[in-house]
């Protein structure tokens, strides 16, 4: 800035300390009206990253609720999948043991089967040596 000093002739209007006087010329105003300019602009783009950051904080909170919406959801259907699990490992259960009953009673008819067929032999064997 280019100061300008102008001194005052009548020294009483100032008092005993009379001093230069600074004056801005038309540089200086342009320099203030820009500097005014940059730090309106700068008090806007402030404000609206203020708003845009908030809605970045809503956009997140928003995508948060519907994460533990999903969480809950995913939850309660590993709860429902775990429980058919459970009913399908009973009746696996159940089956396994029907089938060892049946196993049970097929051996036996089989040593029933094995015992007829050797009493048979021997009532052959019997009546072909006479």
């Amino acid at each position: 800035m280019n100061k300008i000093n102008v001194f005052i002739e009548d020294v009483s209007v100032l008092g005993n300390n009379a001093r230069a006087i600074y004056i801005p010329t038309e540089e200086d105003w342009i320099m203030i009206k820009n500097l005014l300019k940059v730090s309106a602009i700068v008090l806007v783009l402030g404000v609206a990253s203020g708003c845009a950051s908030q809605s970045a904080v809503d956009a997140a909170a928003a995508t948060a609720n519907s994460a533990a919406t999903d969480a809950a959801a995913a939850k309660s259907a590993a709860e429902a999948a775990r429980a058919s699990a459970d009913a399908a490992a009973q009746a696996a259960a159940s089956a396994q043991s029907t089938a060892d009953q049946a196993l049970s009673a097929a051996t036996e008819a089989q040593a029933c089967c094995d015992a007829n067929r050797d009493r048979m032999e021997k009532m052959f064997q019997k009546s072909m040596s006479k």
